[in-house]
Order: C-alpha cells, then sequence, then structure tokens
C-alpha cells in the first residue's frame, strides 16, 4: 500500500511543475489578450482621432475653396465684395434705428424702444457675430 502511495506522490510531483506550467500559461495568455484589447483600443482611438482630423482639414479647405471664390483679382471689385455683409449690416440697423425713432415720435414712451422683441433682437445679433468669431478662432487654432 505505501509502494502505492508512494508511486503515486512520485507520479504526482513529477507532473507537478508541469501542471504549475499549465496555470501560468493560462494567466499569460489572459495578460496577453488583456494587453492585445488595450491595443486595439488605442488604435481605435488613433481610427477616430484621425477620422477627426481628416474630418476637420476637409472644413477648412472647403472654407478656403468657398473664400477663394470672393477674389477675382480686381482690386476695386474685391474691395467692394467684402464690403457687402457690413454695408447690409449698417443699413439694417440705421432702418431698426429710424423705426424705432417713428415709434418713439408716435407713441412718445420709452417703454414701446426697448421691449422683450428688441432685447432678444438684439442679442441674437451680438451672440451671432462674437460666436462667428470665436468660432473662426477655433477654427484655424487660434
Amino acid at each position: 500500500m505505501i509502494t502505492l502511495l508512494g508511486s503515486l506522490i512520485g507520479f504526482l510531483g513529477a507532473a507537478f511543475p508541469d501542471i504549475l506550467k499549465l496555470f501560468r500559461e493560462r494567466d499569460d495568455r489572459k495578460h496577453e489578450l488583456a494587453i492585445l484589447d488595450k491595443q486595439v483600443e488605442m488604435q481605435r482611438m488613433g481610427y477616430m482621432q484621425r477620422m477627426e482630423e481628416i474630418q476637420t482639414q476637409a472644413g477648412i479647405t472647403e472654407s478656403q475653396a468657398i473664400y477663394k471664390t470672393y477674389k477675382v483679382g480686381i482690386h476695386w471689385v474685391d474691395a467692394l465684395n467684402g464690403t457687402v455683409r457690413p454695408v447690409l449690416a449698417y443699413a439694417f440697423f440705421l432702418l431698426y434705428a429710424v423705426v424705432k425713432l417713428m415709434q418713439y415720435e408716435m407713441a412718445g414712451t420709452l417703454s414701446m424702444l426697448w421691449n422683450e422683441e428688441d432685447q432678444a433682437i438684439f442679442a441674437g445679433i451680438i451672440s451671432f457675430y462674437f460666436g462667428q468669431r470665436a468660432m473662426h478662432k477655433l477654427r484655424m487654432g487660434k
């Protein structure tokens, strides 16, 4: 009986390093899979970042192409073309001021000159101009 028990212990003792090796390899494989998962995740993040860069560059290229059409090479035409938006803005502001002045002349009260609608219009215009400026700086990376 002791001989049988000794043989069994000897056999298991010889197999013990191989059993430990199997456990170690299993842990190594888990670790390698975790590393591969991290690498795949990092590549995916790099891919998403690259796609954002491509989209941003496409937007910049599109903006440059659009603004290039405004220049024809004739100095006075280019200058006139650059004044269209400001002249329209000043014209509409002048029209707005004239309408408000006429309202004041007709009603004789200041409460009609600066009501909620006027505040909303003013806030919208100012927000648009400052927002456009901020977005332009953001696009240009300044």
